[in-house]
């Protein structure tokens, strides 16, 4: 079968594709046949060799983490009207024509749910829903959803105005910028002005309540002086290294400061149920993910390189 392979850590070319026998079901395993891999920004961090602490991947690998598709066979233990379903899959691997995993990792898509959809839903849709129960948005206060145009990022911003909080949206083109006003956001900031924190705080009257951080690194620390004081920072971005803010200055502003990443993966039940609530939130209509490229298989590498140049408006998917 097809599938992209990463035999060394480094740049997009390490993405080759192969051709690799099938995987077959075990025992308590499923076979999923792809018809959408999901591609998230850590797949290019890990390609890279980033976070072997906290996501370890043993080369020759298949990136990515898992997609959308139907069951195509069972191993022993395990139900067969699995058979046939269609499923989202969170898995260690997902860039192939066909993927094994533990039969609780895969999860039943609602009727009316596409797959393109679905897979975009996969973890950024359960990421959006975790951190929205983290930040907790209430109505009125503002929001600052940074990264806003990213794949979290533009569930969030829906998140927070469907709670009824006044959200200003941080981003790095008029393009991204455009697309957050459309999803509901009251202001925008060009998060590449040397000034973007103080226009957050000017627009906000003080600052953000609550910050969701999608860059993570220099930005994610610069974005916890736009959280006003007593406020939240929530962040998930790992784009450039974990945020790494001055926790005794936040700590005197009375700013609580959340890492949900430090821990590691989230729990597998807690995975499951966050992801069940974006899929069901995704077949009502409310959670909309914002698809902005698809590449076929081969064009792994195409994708990795628009993500790294910041190219990409919403979600990237390879469609199998």
């Amino acid at each position: 079968m097809r599938a992209i392979q990463v035999a060394s850590f480094g740049g997009p070319e390490v993405l080759e594709p192969v051709e690799v026998p099938e995987p077959r079901a075990g025992a308590g395993q499923v076979v999923v046949g792809m018809a959408v891999a999901d591609v998230i920004f850590l797949d290019t961090l890990l390609r890279g060799g980033w976070g072997q602490e906290f996501f370890p991947r043993e080369l020759p690998y298949v990136p990515g983490g898992g997609g959308a598709g139907e069951v195509v066979e069972v191993g022993e233990g395990v139900d067969p009207a699995w058979v046939g379903r269609r499923v989202v899959v969170r898995t260690s691997s997902g860039y192939a024509e066909r993927v094994v995993a533990g039969v609780e990792e895969v999860t039943p898509i609602p009727d009316g749910l596409g797959y393109e959809t679905a897979a975009a839903l996969l973890h950024d849709g359960a990421t959006a829903i975790m951190m929205d129960r983290l930040g907790a948005p209430e109505k009125g206060e503002w929001v600052l959803v940074s990264a806003a145009a990213g794949g979290a990022g533009t569930l969030l911003v829906q998140l927070a105005v469907e709670a009824g909080a006044r959200v200003v949206a941080a981003a790095s083109s008029e393009r991204k910028l455009a697309l957050a006003r459309d999803l509901g956001a009251e202001a925008v900031v060009d998060y590449t002005r040397p000034d973007w924190v103080g226009r957050v705080r000017e627009t906000t009257g003080g600052g953000a309540q609550l910050v969701y951080d999608g860059a993570g690194g220099a930005l994610g620390s610069a974005a916890v002086e736009a959280v006003a004081d007593g406020g939240r920072f929530v962040t998930y971005g790992t784009s450039d290294g974990f945020a790494a803010p001055d926790q005794e200055a936040a700590e005197r502003r009375g700013v609580r400061l959340v890492f949900p990443l430090l821990d590691g993966p989230p729990k597998p039940d807690a995975v499951r149920e966050v992801l069940e609530e974006a899929l069901r939130r995704g077949a009502e209509g409310r959670l909309r993910p914002v698809i902005g490229a698809t590449y076929p298989l081969e064009r792994a590498a195409d994708a990795h390189l628009a993500l790294a140049a910041r190219a990409t408006v919403g979600k990237s998917l390879l469609v199998i």
